[in-house]
């Protein structure tokens, strides 16, 4: 089955995030027919290509966002059209997903010199606890990973995190006639806004620079009484020279308003450019260099395991309507993938001193 025909089928079966059961269903039959011992933990599937050390993860998402306004055709359904694939999912991240099933047929039948570990795991969508962060203990040791995301193929080695912070304004209620009285939350939280919208920090040499972003606001309780309370959340997509818990504090310096970290897991990730599975994605990837992602994906749980971000399509594509992947980039994260778990291997080995 070519790449393009697997992602027909995977785009014409709905997987919205903590819905993927019947598309697990069908990785894990596709896996067996090829005669892999398949593992299965609810929504989640892992197979084992090779056998020794050492272990490479391959890893992409199986869930999708749910089809937003805009979209000319049903999302679900697959629809070719001059080259290009349109349907939810086919760029984020189905067509990785495709081309790492195509990845397992061809090395199901080679003698690699380490293991593939294919996994596809469920609600990366939407952070949930029953995808990669429950199956994780399950894979055994691994060396080096791939997640797949769509990249253009381009090898990313640094990714941004997140910090959530939930921010409280407080001040002292009267009658709106009687301001005076009064100290107003909502117009103390309006200041620390501003100062917000104003800081930078450090920059990051592939990601750039870090800009805190107010994106909820909700104070008052009537209309003729000044507000006591104000609460704000603040998001900041974070790089890895900057440490959650530490910007937090500087944040809270600045400001008036109680700071209080609301979420920090998904954590700003970077791989050496020299480890040998960066080495081992640019040599593939012809004519490309590494880059970072703005985005965050399950590499944010995978610890320190020297990682690489990369797969076929456009992640501008991802998240909008008459989302598509087109066969070239198809066929080209089909050849993609098994030729860099073999240089991986080969690089591995060629380091790796004899006795050892």
């Amino acid at each position: 089955m070519s790449p393009e025909e697997l992602l027909e089928k995977l785009v014409a079966i709905p997987s919205l995030s903590r819905q993927e059961a019947p598309i697990a269903e069908f990785v894990a039959g596709l896996a067996e027919s090829w005669g892999y011992q398949v593992h299965r933990h609810l929504n989640n599937v892992w197979f084992e290509a090779g056998q020794g050390s050492p272990r490479l993860l391959m890893l992409c998402h199986l869930d999708t966002v749910a089809p937003c306004e805009g979209w000319q055709g049903d999302p679900f359904q697959p629809t070719w059209n001059e080259g290009h694939l349109t349907g939810l999912g086919a760029n984020d991240a189905k067509g990785s997903v495709a081309c790492m099933l195509s990845a397992a047929h061809t090395l199901a039948s080679e003698k690699l010199e380490g293991t593939v570990v294919f996994t596809f795991s469920a609600e990366e969508e939407v952070g949930g606890e029953s995808g990669l962060n429950k199956l994780l203990p399950m894979l055994g040791p691994l060396d080096a990973a791939l997640v797949g995301e769509p990249t253009n193929l381009q090898p990313c080695i640094s990714q941004r995190g997140m910090l959530v912070l939930a921010c409280t304004a407080r001040g002292q209620s009267a009658h709106v006639a009687h301001a005076f009285l009064a100290k107003n939350a909502i117009h103390k939280a309006s200041q620390d806004i501003n100062k917000l919208s104003s800081m930078v920090f450090e920059s990051h040499s592939l990601l750039g620079a870090t800009r805190p972003q107010v994106t909820t606001v909700q104070g008052g309780v009537g209309r003729n009484q000044v507000p006591d309370t104000c609460e704000f959340f603040v998001d900041l997509r974070t790089t890895p020279n900057l440490d959650h818990e530490e910007l937090a504090e500087r944040i809270a310096r600045e400001l008036e308003s109680e700071v209080k970290i609301h979420s920090s897991r998904y954590k700003p990730k970077s791989t050496d450019a020299f480890a040998p599975i960066a080495q081992a994605t640019l040599a593939v990837a012809t004519g490309k260099t590494f880059v970072g992602s703005a985005t965050t994906s399950d590499w944010a749980f995978l610890g320190d395991i020297p990682t690489v971000k990369v797969g076929p399509g456009d992640t501008l594509r991802s998240h909008r309507p008459n989302e598509f992947i087109t066969a070239k980039e198809l066929q080209a994260g089909a050849a993609f993938y098994p030729q860099v778990a073999r240089q991986y291997f080969a690089l591995v080995r060629k380091e790796t001193p004899l006795g050892r």
